[in-house]
């Protein structure tokens, strides 16, 4: 039965993100990333879902009434449990077309500060989603193991995962966490920092889509060297006579609005190196630090982390699929990566 269910088996580790949800399937790698947003309609009190995914991120910011469109994850955990399961059904489904033997055994990553309350609602959540078993991983070991970090070796590495949610600061050795601490700042600050910074300076209001739009094209987290940097232009609404507005914004801008949440990374970052043991420490300076999670892609952070902490920083290759591939390697290499699963808590 083993052999069989072998053929048929369609186990899968889940980056469960509070932008996007990636699904790794055994043996295939990485075959779905689309955003974690579900849109639904409200009939007789009852939620109807509408769109998953992709179409529910273009509803964002422009429903009628009668239809929401929400992204059941904050601060990568559930924040909206019938949503968020609804969202997993739909995705494990898009993956896993054949019903026959649809009881997959699922991996997902949580975040290292998540409450036992927290990881239960992610567990049940995968069970009644059609898993037959659920076990959950720490983020920062997935990342850590996703951007090809030596992570059972007897020495220290430093892995600071920025999500869309939170960041995770960790160093690990021989496989498992010295010390880590989860920071609720990531992408998703970094948006508000934008609309809120627009809203003070310029009296414009803009949306959380353009906010995105404005950190992946311009944003950076240092002032640019000529004082002003590349520019975009940008419409919103002005808040002095509600029209709509159109105006440019450069890079000096961003930097500006984006120093508090860069900022809070920075602190994350030094108050993990203070508290590292010391000969663990002396390895994070030979090896430097790795950065993973999209986060990472801001423009110049890692010079920003480098200036502040004189380490060397480096940017992981995928970045965004990190914790995703280092979720599936944990499934691919469940023998060897036994104690970093937890399947009963």
């Amino acid at each position: 039965m083993a052999g069989i269910r072998g053929l048929f088996s369609a186990d899968m580790a889940i980056d469960l993100g509070t932008a996007n949800t990636l699904v790794y399937v055994k043996g295939k790698g990485i075959i779905l990333n689309e955003p974690s947003v579900v849109a639904y309609h409200v009939k007789d009190g009852r939620k109807q879902v509408l769109a998953v995914g992709e179409d529910a991120k273009h509803m964002l910011g422009k429903t009628p009434g009668s239809i929401e469109a929400i992204r059941p994850m904050r601060d990568g955990v559930i924040a909206d449990f019938d949503t968020a399961e609804e969202m997993i059904k739909h995705f494990i489904r898009k993956v896993h077309r054949r019903t026959l033997f649809a009881k997959p055994k699922i991996i997902v990553c949580v975040p290292h500060g998540a409450t036992p309350v927290e990881k239960r609602a992610i567990r049940n959540s995968v069970l009644s989603a059609g898993a037959g078993r659920a076990g959950l991983i720490a983020e920062p070991i997935a990342a850590a193991i996703g951007a090809g970090m030596p992570i059972t070796d007897p020495t220290g590495n430093m892995v600071v995962d920025i999500g869309g949610g939170t960041t995770e600061v960790a160093v690990l050795s021989l496989g498992d966490i010295v010390y880590a601490r989860s920071v609720r700042v990531g992408g998703d600050r970094m948006d508000d920092a934008i609309i809120a910074y627009l809203r003070r300076q310029q009296n414009l209001l803009i949306g959380e889509g353009t906010a995105e739009r404005i950190k992946t094209t311009v944003g950076t987290a240092r002032m640019p060297d000529d004082g002003r940097g590349t520019a975009m232009t940008i419409r919103g609404r002005d808040l002095l006579n509600g029209v709509p507005k159109e105006l440019e914004i450069t890079q000096a801008q961003v930097a500006e609005a984006l120093s508090e949440p860069v900022q809070q990374i920075v602190e994350a970052v030094m108050a993990a190196l203070e508290t590292t043991p010391p000969d663990l420490a002396a390895d994070i300076v030979d090896r430097g630090v790795m950065l993973t999670g999209g986060g990472a892609l801001l423009g110049d952070l890692d010079l920003a982390l480098r200036e502040q902490t004189g380490l060397a920083i480096s940017v992981a290759d995928e970045p965004l699929n990190c914790v995703a591939l280092g979720t599936g390697k944990a499934l691919e290499y469940e023998k060897q990566l036994r104690h970093v699963i937890d399947y009963d808590s």
